[in-house]
């Protein structure tokens, strides 16, 4: 099984992360692979030390033209089976093409339409495959492959004094990019009703000055530091006391699986993928969005109920063992692949 992979992000961004990641996993079963992947972007050493074939020539040059014929001599040169297109930009690189299945990944509700030239679809949650079947995609051509969070065991814990943060602080964390939809802002206001409380914000973003604005106006300059993309993201959930995932917009959200593999309460806005697979009380605490006051309510109940935060942590740890490890979605997408090339090949 040969698997050319087109990922044309070049950010710290969800899609781009767990793409590496799977490529990661998937060379490590043993799964022959080669990813048009740009060699300025962040992880792009990652892939190369793995010993995975790369061809950032594609996405060398902005000219979507010379692009596109350089994938196409990159296709004639590896022969894939399948062609994994991760997002709406690397599907806008494809021409036609018969040899075998293009997988167009769906990391939110996105539109059909615009991966012209992949015929099977693959959803990171059930409704976003529900909205690919109501948008016109063909029964029987969407699939639901999760995501998987990569939170090592061994992680040593963020030292809170290189954080500039007391060791008895409340910690609060939000592992996510610095924009309106994050809901960072909410999460600033509530931190003024939770007093003590420190709080990480562990990501980059257009929304950093705008945040950092607010920081002062709520006179939270002592409580509040911006930590920039961060690497040890099971080393800073070990080190605080909740997750937060304020969102006003998240398809899903990966940190959710981060928080419970990590063992640390979540308490998260309820957009869609937080309403659509945490429990409340159960795993984590949900809130409407931008209610300030029920988000501090819910992170000052996340610290102080100790009963309640075991309770969290041990659900949520559960629910991770039971489907989202990194073996059983590897595993999944690696069936998907072997069920969708044999069904080309009957074809």
């Amino acid at each position: 099984m040969k698997i050319l992979h087109i990922m044309a992000g070049r950010g710290f961004g969800g899609a781009e992360t767990y793409a590496t990641d799977i490529m990661l996993s998937l060379h490590q079963a043993g799964v022959d692979e080669c990813a048009v992947y740009a060699d300025d972007a962040p992880r792009y050493p990652e892939l190369v030390a793995a010993g995975i074939r790369t061809a950032p020539e594609v996405l060398a040059f902005p000219l979507r033209p010379l692009q596109k014929w350089r994938l196409k001599k990159i296709i004639e040169r590896e022969k894939p089976d399948l062609i994994h297109c991760w997002m709406r930009r690397a599907a806008s690189l494809m021409s036609s093409w018969k040899e075998g299945p293009v997988i167009g990944w769906f990391g939110g509700y996105y539109e059909p339409c615009n991966f012209k030239y992949c015929d099977e679809f693959v959803g990171v949650t059930e409704d976003i495959v529900a909205h690919m079947y109501k948008k016109g995609v063909p029964q029987g051509h969407a699939h639901y492959v999760p995501t998987f969070p990569v939170v090592q065991d061994d992680d040593p814990v963020v030292d809170r004094k290189a954080l500039d943060t007391p060791a008895d602080a409340p910690v609060m964390l939000a592992l996510s990019r610095l924009h309106e939809k994050k809901g960072l802002d909410t999460l600033l206001q509530a931190a003024v009703q939770v007093p003590g409380a420190y709080i990480w914000l562990a990501g980059e973003g257009p929304l950093r000055s705008e945040l950092e604005r607010l920081m002062k106006k709520l006179k939270l300059e002592d409580r509040v530091r911006f930590l920039g993309w961060r690497t040890d993201r099971g080393a800073l959930l070990r080190a605080a006391d909740v997750c937060v995932l304020p969102s006003r917009y998240e398809p899903f959200g990966t940190v959710i699986l981060e928080a419970w593999a990590a063992g640390t309460p979540l308490v998260a806005a309820a957009s869609a993928g937080p309403a659509g697979h945490m429990h409340h009380e159960q795993d984590g605490l949900l809130v409407p969005i931008d209610d300030v006051n029920a988000l501090a309510q819910a992170l000052d109940r996340a610290v102080k109920d100790k009963p309640l935060r075991e309770k969290m942590i041990a659900a949520g740890h559960a629910a991770y063992e039971k489907g989202f490890t990194r073996k059983a979605v590897t595993d999944q997408m690696i069936a998907l692949y072997e069920q969708l090339i044999a069904a080309h090949t009957r074809g």
